[in-house]
């Protein structure tokens, strides 16, 4: 979850990319900073640390993301100046979801206990079209063995339980109502 903080900086930066006619350029930049922050512990440790210097951070932030638009190295460099850096990957993420309601792209979060499948993820967006109403989803898969098989499919603030462990409390509610 994004601070209230990224969300503004993130909004700013979709308003500067949307002025600038770059909105899906950013968009890419952004999808790549919140993946390679996510994929990266030395990289948030970096980004964390307060004692490397923030001119440092910047230098190294501007090496990794080179070849991004100049809104994203605008931004690497307004969160240093402000000493707010540790917000980027949150203000990356925030900027996704913000591009991705603008454009009326759902994005539905699927956990499953193995990868999904491609029968699977077909099911899938056929529950989200019946749940939305949307054509334009954007499927995000979380692997939770813990739930054992099944899926369970969020969008927004709807959930649909198709996952064993669910069906399974749901009987042992049954057994222990039933003593």
């Amino acid at each position: 979850m994004s601070s209230r903080a990224a969300i503004r900086y993130a909004k700013a930066v979709l308003d500067q990319a949307n002025d600038a006619q770059l909105g899906n350029v950013v968009f890419g930049d952004m999808k790549s900073v919140a993946a390679t922050i996510e994929n990266s512990k030395e990289l948030r440790t970096v980004l964390s640390s307060p004692v490397i210097k923030g001119e440092d951070k910047k230098q190294a932030l501007h090496k990794i993301f080179e070849g991004n638009s100049d809104v994203t190295k605008g931004l690497i460099d307004i969160l240093t100046n402000n000493n707010r850096i540790n917000l980027l990957a949150g203000v990356a993420q925030s900027y996704v979801t913000l591009y991705n309601e603008a454009q009326g792209v759902k994005v539905a979060e699927v956990t499953t206990a193995v990868p999904i499948s491609s029968e699977l993820e077909t099911k899938v967006l056929a529950k989200v079209k019946e749940m939305t109403g949307s054509d334009s989803v954007t499927l995000n898969n979380i692997i939770d063995e813990a739930i054992i098989g099944g899926f369970i499919l969020r969008v927004g603030d709807l959930q649909y339980n198709a996952s064993i462990a669910n069906q399974l409390d749901s009987i042992k509610r049954e057994f222990t109502k039933s003593l």
